[in-house]
């Protein structure tokens, strides 16, 4: 079947493909999408999707992150399905200051030391967007095509010279270290448990210098998600049980009530790696490249500003501005 004619394509349908989509349909581009998968079946579909700005390295991660905070914001006021804003505690094993990030958010306060759970010695109050990203990808896929945008699913490119239209944006996530090629990108599985929730409202999540093994419970309605892990250089997003176990382990040795805790689904994924976030635009094969992907742990948190400025880098070479649609 021949593909649609558009003006842009979009590599990938995670959420920063989705987001980078709607941006661009808003701003009356004729976009298509061709992924492998449909967006409840990308490894964006499995993420616990707090917002947090760490494990990512850009000089834009700051503005990325503030402006996605911002949006989100505004979408649990529309009732966006999946965003809502909830109340927690980030925490540290070993002493530090506290993030500038964190410092002018929502309900930010430092915690007493009581308020820590054991072996933790430094943490902070705050309000954060937690996404359940299943009915958040499929609000936004409904969103990209009420904007005019198309769909192409079950196609696999082995090269960027396949795309076929004047203007590539390539966000493909994990997939980029054999697509680009780029070799800096490295696959790293993560994996979540879900367990009933019986009445937990406000977040926890562990503070590490580094992505790895660490504790969180983020409260998703009905569930709680367990996490978390981080396993480099594995590709295959099935979980492992013995890694499930190893994380009910360490989430019990925090908040022992979880031991009687029902089991209600696990969830494996695979975070895109990289030293640096790469957001920028290359000419390649006589097409315009926009590249935005290697967001590491971070792809929600900074996929709203990542989106806007890719808007702007495709904007700029069809000798438009973007005009802010306010249409989250």
């Amino acid at each position: 079947m021949p593909s649609i004619p558009s003006d842009v394509l979009i590599v990938g349908a995670g959420v920063s493909g989705l987001t980078t989509g709607f941006r661009l349909a808003r701003q009356g581009l004729r976009v298509r999408i061709r992924a492998e998968d449909a967006p409840g079946r990308t490894n964006s579909a499995a993420a616990g999707a707090i917002w947090d700005p760490i494990y990512a390295e850009h000089p834009r991660v700051g503005v990325w992150a503030a402006r996605s905070y911002e949006v989100f914001s505004r979408m649990t006021e529309r009732g966006f399905p999946g965003v809502r804003l909830v109340d927690g505690i980030e925490a540290s094993r070993e002493p530090m200051e506290t993030p500038e990030w964190a410092l002018l958010l929502p309900g930010y306060r430092e915690c007493t030391p009581d308020e820590l759970p054991p072996g933790f010695v430094h943490g902070w109050h705050y309000r954060a967007p937690i996404i359940d990203m299943p009915p958040y990808l499929a609000r936004l896929e409904q969103l990209v095509r009420e904007a005019g945008g198309d769909f192409e699913y079950g196609e696999h490119l082995s090269s960027l010279t396949e795309a076929d239209a004047p203007i590539v944006v390539n966000c493909s996530g994990a997939g980029a270290h054999d697509l680009v090629p780029d070799p800096e990108v490295t696959p790293i599985r993560g994996q979540l448990v879900a367990i009933r929730n019986h009445g937990m409202t406000d977040f926890f999540a562990e503070h590490t210098p580094e992505l790895g093994e660490m504790v969180y419970l983020l409260p998703q309605g009905d569930t709680i998600l367990l996490g978390g892990s981080a396993e480099p250089g594995i590709a295959d997003p099935e979980p492992d049980p013995a890694v499930a176990a190893a994380i009910i382990e360490r989430c019990i040795g925090i908040f022992p009530w979880i031991e009687n805790a029902e089991v209600v689904g696990h969830r494996g994924g695979i975070r895109p790696s990289r030293p640096k976030i790469r957001l920028e635009h290359e000419e390649a094969d006589g097409r315009h490249v926009v590249h935005n992907y290697g967001h590491s742990g971070a792809g929600v948190s900074l996929s709203w500003g990542c989106a806007d400025d890719v808007t702007d880098l495709v904007l700029g070479l069809l000798g438009r501005k973007r005009e802010e649609d306010g249409a989250e």
